[in-house]
């Protein structure tokens, strides 16, 4: 009768372990059958993703556009705001200038501005195109007179300069105006 009994147990054991198994694997494939999205919803977050990147880029857009914008007003803000405490030094002199009698004093504070007036052209990046016996170069100078019967070694060189040329960065932004050898 224990025998029995065993049997028995062990059939109902088997049974059980086989209905929890099936049970378990139902419960695995309808995970995965509900994990797993349709064609409608990856759709629906493609779509939701392509409208996000869509408007954060027009808000870079916009964002880049306005700050170009306020370069293009402000940009020169930096450069009036070197010369202002030259024009204040001038305006000085032009005061001065009226209750002095002292011709020497006046060159001397006119000098003075002018040093003040090239360091700060210096500190914006311009520099003065150099001609001291230079050759002449059409990216830095423009000729405005040919002087004949200088010599050859005259030939092609600067021989002088009626007005000054200046470079920013590199940059020629007016050639200097001079008068070359032929």
């Amino acid at each position: 009768m224990n025998e029995d009994v065993s049997a028995a147990k062990a059939e109902n054991v088997d049974e059980t372990t086989e209905n929890t198994v099936e049970t378990e694997a139902q419960a695995a494939e309808e995970t995965t059958e509900a994990k797993e999205p349709t064609a409608e919803e990856k759709l629906e977050e493609m779509t939701d993703k392509y409208l996000r990147k869509l408007a954060e880029f027009d808000n870079f857009r916009k964002r880049t556009m306005k700050e170009k914008a306020d370069l293009i007003l402000n940009g020169a803000e930096r450069t009036v705001s070197a010369f202002l405490p030259v024009v204040d030094d001038m305006e000085r002199a032009l005061e001065n200038a009226a209750k002095s009698e002292d011709i020497e004093a006046l060159r001397e504070g006119m000098n003075m501005i002018f040093q003040k007036l090239e360091k700060t052209l210096a500190s914006l990046g311009v520099k003065k195109i150099d001609t001291t016996d230079a050759d002449f170069n059409t990216d830095f100078h423009e000729a405005i007179a040919m002087v004949p019967g200088m010599g050859d070694d005259k030939k092609n060189k600067v021989i002088d300069c009626v007005q000054t040329g200046y470079m920013i960065n590199e940059k020629v932004i007016r050639h200097a105006k001079v008068a070359v050898g032929a």
